[in-house]
């Protein structure tokens, strides 16, 4: 029973092959910071057990409210890092804030904001390549994380995954039976 409330609790796909190199197709420069043992790092903070400020929260149809990510703490400034190797497909403005779109080797899709791009559309990243930084408060209208945190999304075609569940090393769910209570 453990072992299947584990298996539920991942994405399917959550084990990542390594990428291939793009010989002709730019790269992110900066080494990478050692990583969680899963293939993914958490784009700031600790890479395999970043600081949460809020944590995934899908709705429960696709038309309802959520929180379709985890919100990360870092401050204005701070360096954003790819999570898996994959090209950025989108660099720029979206709704007064900077976003970052990077399309990963398997087929799932990081988007990071507020964040202003350090590389282009078309680059190819390797994991822990540096991507940009979080940008500053003055230019984040309208995000929930102004000032203090990176909202870091995850993915697959329609269907968005708890980045979280991507990372490696992390304990495994117990569950624990119930005591019997005495007369």
């Amino acid at each position: 029973m453990v072992v299947a409330a584990v298996a539920l609790s991942l994405p399917a796909g959550a084990a990542v092959l390594p990428s291939a190199t793009g010989a002709a197709a730019p790269r992110a420069t900066d080494a990478a910071p050692s990583v969680a043992a899963g293939g993914w790092s958490a784009p700031v903070g600790d890479p395999a057990a970043p600081d949460v400020l809020a944590p995934f929260d899908p709705p429960a149809q696709d038309w309802l409210p959520g929180h379709r990510g985890v919100d990360l703490t870092a401050p204005p400034g701070d360096t954003v890092r790819s999570p898996a190797g994959g090209t950025v497909t989108f660099a720029g403005p979206v709704a007064g804030r900077d976003v970052l779109v990077v399309t990963h080797d398997d087929g799932l899709r990081t988007s990071l904001e507020p964040v202003t791009s350090s590389v282009s559309a078309g680059t190819r990243v390797r994991r822990g390549d540096v991507v940009g930084h979080v940008q500053d408060p003055v230019g984040t209208a309208g995000s929930h994380c102004a000032g203090t945190c990176v909202h870091w999304g995850v993915r697959r075609e329609r269907t968005y995954l708890d980045p979280l569940g991507l990372l490696g090393g992390r304990p495994p769910i117990v569950l624990l039976p119930l005591r019997e209570r005495g007369p």
